[in-house]
Formats: C-alpha cells, sequence, structure tokens
C-alpha cells in the first residue's frame, strides 16, 4: 500500500473517531432537549379508592374527606382573603371545602339571615364569571355583565385559589350551579336579563335550572365548560353538579317523623325531597357537558350529585356521577347507599346553632358509619375573620376554632385505622348500654367504635381470640382517657367505659401475641 493510500486510510478513520466522538457527546444534549419537551408528569387527580370506593384516593393516600369551611364564597366574594383562609384549614389539619362557581350569589344580611356572609359580598365586591359592561344597572351594585365575555380577574382568582389549596393538600367541591330558593336570590344572578345586556330571556325563577329556561341553557353550558377547563390541570378538585336542587323544584319523597300533624309533617324540615324531572334532566345535561368537555382534556375529575336532604334510598343516579352528597345527613343516608360502592358525603350542615357538639356529633354518627366526607357550614369564617375567629351570632348555624380541632380529632382518629379495610359493622358491638355505637372494623384486626350518648357505658363485644390493645379517646380533647391490653379466649367481651359527654371513641386493635423467651440451660 503506498504513502498515499495510508494517508486516505488514517483520514477516514480519524473522520470516523470524530464523527462517533461527535455523536456521544451530542447524545445527552438530544435526550435533554426531548426532555423539555416532554410535559411534566401531572398528579392523577383525585379519584374513587379501587380497594375500597367509599374512600378516596389523594396523592396515593387513602383519604376522608372532613372539613369546617366557609359558606362558598371564598372566590367570588372580592374582600374575601382566601390564603389566610386556607392557612386556617390546614392549621386545623382539615383538607376540605366548598366552593361555588359564580353562577349564584346572596343578598347581603338577608339570606337566610346571615348577618355577615361571604356568598353574599358588599355592593361592587361582586366578582363573576362574566366581564362587567358599561351598562349601569347591576342590583348588586356596578354595572351589568357581558355574558358573552369572560373576566379574567374571576379566573385568575379562581385557578390560584384552587392551587393554594392543593398546596396545602386540600380538596376543593367545586358547585357549578345552586337553587335559587325564591326571588330575593334571583333578583342578584346575572343571568336574569335585569342584570345583563344581553336580552337573556325572561323567566320564572324555578324554570332557571330546567331544559326550559330559553336562551339562558346556552349561557349556562359555556360557563360550564369554561369552569371546569380552567380547574383541568389541578388534582384536587371535586365537581359537583348542583347545590339543593329539590329546594326549588321539590318532589315529596319521604317525611323524617310521620306523626307530625300537617302541614309540617310534609315541609321542610321534616320532609325528605327529591328534584322533580325537569330539574333532573337539566342536571344530567349539565354532568353530560362536564364528561365531554374534559374528553378532549388531559385529567377526568370526579363528578358529584347533591341527592337530597336527610336520607334516602338512592333509586337511580344521574350518568356519570362518582360521590353522591347529602345535606343534614343521617347515618341512613350512608346505610341504604353501601351497596352502591360509591362515596356517600356529608355535604352541608350548619342549621342546628350555635353549639359545637351538635355538629361534632353529626361528624362521628355519619363518618363512623361509613361515610366519605362531612362538611359544616362555619359562620366564624367572615370577611375580616378568615382565620374563623369570627364569634358572634351570625346566622342560623355555628364553627369555631374549637369545633375545628375537635374534627381533626375525628381525622386522626380515622387515619389511624387501616383506612381502605375498614367497613360498617353491625355485628360486633351486640349491646351498648344507654348509648348508640358506631362501628367500623376490619374484623379481627381492627375495630373503630363510637358511643353516641352519655356514659360511663357497659359495652359487650363478641371478638375473636387474641390479644387486644383498648383506647378511650375523649372525643372533645383528644385525650385518651382510659387504656388497657387484655388477652380473649373469644366469644363476648365486656368493656366498661369510662364516664364522658356527647360522645367517646374507643381504638380497638388486635396486637401479636408475646414472643416466648426459651428456657435456660
Amino acid at each position: 500500500m503506498t504513502s498515499a493510500n495510508h494517508e486516505v486510510l488514517r483520514n477516514a478513520m480519524r473522520t470516523a473517531a470524530l464523527v462517533a466522538i461527535a455523536a456521544l457527546l451530542l447524545l445527552p444534549a438530544k435526550a435533554q432537549a426531548q426532555a423539555r419537551e416532554m410535559p411534566p408528569a401531572r398528579p392523577q387527580t383525585i379519584r374513587l379508592h379501587p380497594a375500597n370506593p367509599h374512600y378516596f384516593l389523594f396523592r396515593g393516600k387513602a383519604v376522608a374527606l372532613i372539613t369546617s369551611g366557609e359558606h362558598y364564597g371564598a372566590v367570588l366574594n372580592k374582600d374575601f382573603d382566601y390564603r389566610r383562609y386556607l392557612d386556617a384549614l390546614q392549621a386545623d389539619g382539615l383538607n376540605y371545602t366548598r366552593l361555588f362557581a359564580g353562577s349564584y350569589v346572596e343578598v347581603p344580611a338577608k339570606s337566610f339571615g346571615i348577618l355577615h356572609n361571604d356568598l353574599a359580598p358588599e355592593p361592587g365586591r361582586f366578582l363573576a364569571p362574566w366581564v362587567r359592561s358599561d351598562t349601569p344597572g347591576y342590583a348588586g351594585g356596578g354595572n351589568k355583565f357581558d355574558l358573552e365575555k369572560w373576566d379574567e380577574e374571576f379566573f385568575t382568582r379562581y385557578r390560584d385559589f384552587l392551587a393554594e389549596a392543593a398546596k396545602r393538600g386540600i380538596v376543593v367541591e367545586v358547585t357549578l350551579f345552586s337553587a335559587h330558593y325564591g326571588e330575593a336570590q334571583w333578583q342578584m344572578s346575572a343571568l336574569n336579563p335585569a342584570n345583563n345586556i344581553n336580552t337573556t330571556d325572561a323567566i320564572d325563577w324555578k324554570q332557571l335550572n330546567t331544559l326550559k329556561n330559553g336562551n339562558i341553557l346556552q349561557h349556562q353550558e359555556t360557563y360550564t365548560r369554561k369552569i371546569v377547563r380552567e380547574a383541568n390541570t389541578f388534582d384536587n378538585v371535586i365537581f359537583e353538579i348542583q347545590n339543593e336542587p329539590w329546594s326549588d323544584r321539590p318532589v315529596l319523597a319521604d317525611v323524617i317523623n310521620p306523626y307530625l300533624r300537617q302541614p309540617a309533617r310534609d315541609t321542610y324540615p321534616n320532609s325528605v325531597d327529591f328534584p322533580d324531572e325537569l330539574a333532573m334532566a337539566w342536571q344530567a345535561r349539565v354532568s353530560q357537558w362536564i364528561t365531554t368537555e374534559e374528553s378532549a382534556l388531559p385529567n377526568h375529575h370526579l363528578v358529584a350529585q347533591n341527592y337530597s336532604n336527610f336520607r334516602a334510598s338512592i333509586r337511580k343516579l344521574l350518568p356519570g356521577v362518582d360521590v353522591v352528597n347529602f345535606h343534614y345527613a343521617y347515618p341512613d343516608a350512608f346505610t341504604l347507599n353501601y351497596g352502591l360502592g360509591k362515596p356517600i358525603a356529608y355535604d352541608e350542615t350548619g342549621f342546628l346553632g350555635r353549639d359545637d357538639d351538635a355538629y361534632r356529633r353529626q361528624a362521628w354518627n355519619f363518618m363512623l358509619s361509613g361515610g366519605s366526607a362531612f362538611d359544616s357550614l362555619d359562620y366564624s369564617f367572615t370577611v375580616g375573620h378568615e382565620d374563623g375567629s369570627y364569634s358572634e351570632q351570625n346566622g342560623p348555624g355555628g364553627g369555631s376554632a374549637v369545633l375545628r380541632h375537635q374534627l381533626q380529632i375525628l381525622s386522626q382518629f380515622l387515619q389511624s385505622f387501616s383506612l381502605v379495610a375498614l367497613q360498617p359493622d353491625t355485628r360486633t358491638v351486640k349491646h351498648a348500654a344507654g348509648v348508640t355505637a358506631r362501628v367500623l372494623s376490619s374484623v379481627g384486626k381492627e375495630y373503630a367504635v363510637y358511643l353516641d350518648g352519655n356514659g360511663p357505658a357497659e359495652l359487650t363485644l363478641e371478638l375473636p381470640p387474641g390479644n387486644y390493645s383498648a383506647e378511650w379517646l375523649n372525643v372533645a380533647t383528644g385525650k385518651i382517657e382510659q387504656w388497657e391490653k387484655f388477652t380473649h379466649k373469644g366469644g363476648d367481651k365486656v368493656l366498661q367505659a369510662p364516664k364522658f359527654q356527647s360522645g367517646i371513641a374507643l381504638r380497638l386493635k388486635r396486637t401479636p401475641s408475646p414472643t416466648r423467651t426459651p428456657p435456660q440451660r
């Protein structure tokens, strides 16, 4: 081979080596560029727990949702400091809040007798999803709305609220619509033709949330899709179709006390009401808007249906519904519907005066019957008291830092068990003398017991053989009032609860057998 050929060969080999080195050097850069182009991994949205769909799976953990929260106007009320509010929930160990999305607003100092009502902004302070026009005349102060244009200030506040809640591990139920209850609330609605420049049809307010509401329906659809779309990236959102849909168009389904005389027997607060067929058809349409809008989006969220007040055996749920909400619920609301395999939520309470004991007892009775969520309407949250420190009478309900701490005790009690393994248990407690027992258990392993009433009380349980630890928890203070270990041969076991007022809880767990030490030789 000539020297010239050798030189050609060396040059070819040098070029190939340089190409190979360049490829190796460029590979990481290319991989980095591809990584930059890939969207960041999204956390999974809150969903039903696959091992026990009566609870939720949120950020890798089984959870029940428990809160005592503001009156749902945190975003639409410009004066409300929602970061301070969310800080209070986080500090109190609560993980849930409701949020009305702007289609409904109340009258300051008048609606439901609430003097300082977050859901009733002061004149000119209502922030709706729709932008204000140049035309004066909105009933709540300021200019009328233009339903063809969105108000970016509202949606900036909406997204920020969801983001701030997400940072704190708080799940938000976004309620799209509400019953209007009467002419006063309808007069405040942006959809009322007197309050917008878009010539919406003049209708009776009882037709608003039906398919017979004229051209309002198209505005309800675009609003629903916008609210849903703006929340799609968040993992901490549940959408509720409508708050209390039976209130505007009630159909009497049952009564709580059949011995009352008419007309009290068949009216609130003794009536169990359903929405009529017109209201149900409209709700089905809203559910369809939610699911079709999300079908083209990365994330799909749970959908909740507010079924009725108090209790009812569910006849049929709307298509696409994952969560069933009751208001002012009895434990029966869960036990009647356990077989559906869906979360049953106590979605609102707060009409029993200011006594914290009433709401604490409601929470323990419902959640220890197997409930999935509990939400107390807390009137201690007001503008200027977003930390929940308002202490004067403020409407038909209560709420306080004390109650929120007591709900935290309930939440921690539930989380001290293997939550997804718990099932309602009506057999273990054979008799609870003078009190009412609610039990969740993983039979033979763990037992969560709540006794409602006053004690001391004697509790007769049927337990398999084994070693057990029993802790009696003061539900008001979180203090362990009594603790014992015992070995049981099987069959009936009698435990004596310590003295208590308005409830006590028992944490009963089977413990490993003691390890025997071999004899010394």
